[in-house]
């Protein structure tokens, strides 16, 4: 999982711009996969077909994001200095001072304009600085509309713990890429459709369209969620290391009640550690595959993960890999 994450963390996806990440994680779930394609939107769809007679397959969809936060070049000044807009719910103090990579492979860091307080940090405030001279030099490696984000990568902290970005939702494709190992090892009889979405970061766009495509009879959603257990944090009953997290509601879904008993059942009986998750603020791919087409029964296997949305993100390989042991002993049962 370590490595799966090296890996995955290494490429810039940001939210309509996913294609570098999408190939990438192509050339990784391809050969588990008996047939894999990019819908309209880009979404990518790895489907595993099941070992039941065709008439009595379910078709199970397990999603997670493969887009990131990131930034949009719209003004380059006199100087040289680049003007940004931001793709995705950017934590302004978090990202200033920070390092950025285009995807030309640029580099460049993302700084307040002098005096500036951290309570009026925002997009108006902030600019990226590529060393350019002027404009003439600037516009000769940047043009508007290009994209940026902070610098990706992870650091191994104690235990398994790893801290870094994107790990929101690089994590949850490491997931659906480990259980589809499992699954290629031992099918099971229902059809399992792979689905690493598109734009979930602006909108959770990406999955309504997959899931009106596949019209699954069950969706699964795999994302990071935030933690009771940072310093100054709200109560919340999910901690990092606290085992794979049952997602019950969030502020846009709640979960099929059915699913997460199943889960937590399933859980049980494999002596999985697991946790339940109510996020009061936040959504995932959760809702909206839930009301796509007719409405589809969906729940989610979350990451206790904190400090999102930061270049600092920290979670607990054990919890992931919960999320995979978990996943495949609900398919085969």
């Amino acid at each position: 999982m370590l490595n799966l994450m090296k890996t995955l963390t290494a490429t810039c996806g940001i939210s309509g711009r996913e294609k570098a990440i999408s190939d990438k994680l192509l050339t990784l779930v391809a050969p588990l996969a008996d047939k894999c394609y990019n819908d309209a939107m880009g979404n990518l769809i790895a489907v595993k077909y099941g070992t039941a007679p065709e008439a009595d397959r379910k078709k199970v969809m397990l999603c997670a994001h493969m887009d990131e936060i990131g930034f949009l070049v719209t003004y380059i000044e006199d100087s040289g200095f680049i003007r940004v807009n931001p793709i995705g719910g950017i934590n302004w103090v978090a990202a200033a001072f920070t390092e950025v990579v285009f995807g030309s492979g640029l580099k460049g860091i993302l700084v307040p304009e002098t005096g500036t307080a951290p309570a009026d940090l925002k997009a108006e405030k902030c600019y990226i600085d590529i060393g350019a001279k002027d404009k003439k030099e600037a516009e000769r490696k940047v043009k508007i509309g290009d994209y940026c984000a902070l610098s990706g990568g992870i650091t191994r902290l104690l235990g398994r713990r790893i801290a870094g970005r994107p790990l929101d939702d690089r994590i949850g494709c490491a997931v659906l890429i480990k259980i589809a190992e499992a699954l290629k090892e031992t099918p099971v009889a229902d059809d399992v459709y792979f689905v690493f979405s598109v734009q979930e970061e602006v909108g959770v766009r990406g999955a309504k369209t997959a899931t009106f495509g596949i019209t699954p009879d069950i969706g699964i959603a795999y994302d990071v969620t935030g933690t009771g257990d940072s310093a100054g944090a709200k109560p919340m009953a999910c901690s990092v290391g606290g085992g794979a997290a049952i997602k019950l509601k969030d502020s846009s879904v709640i979960c099929d009640y059915e699913l997460t008993q199943e889960f937590a059942a399933v859980a049980k009986e494999n002596d999985i550690k697991h946790q339940f998750e109510i996020l009061a603020a936040g959504g995932t791919d959760t809702s909206a595959m839930q009301m796509s087409g007719a409405g589809v029964k969906a729940a989610a296997l979350s990451i206790p993960t904190r400090y999102i949305h930061s270049g600092v993100e920290m979670l607990d390989l054990n919890d992931a890999e919960a999320c995979v042991e978990l996943t495949v002993a609900w398919l085969r049962k």
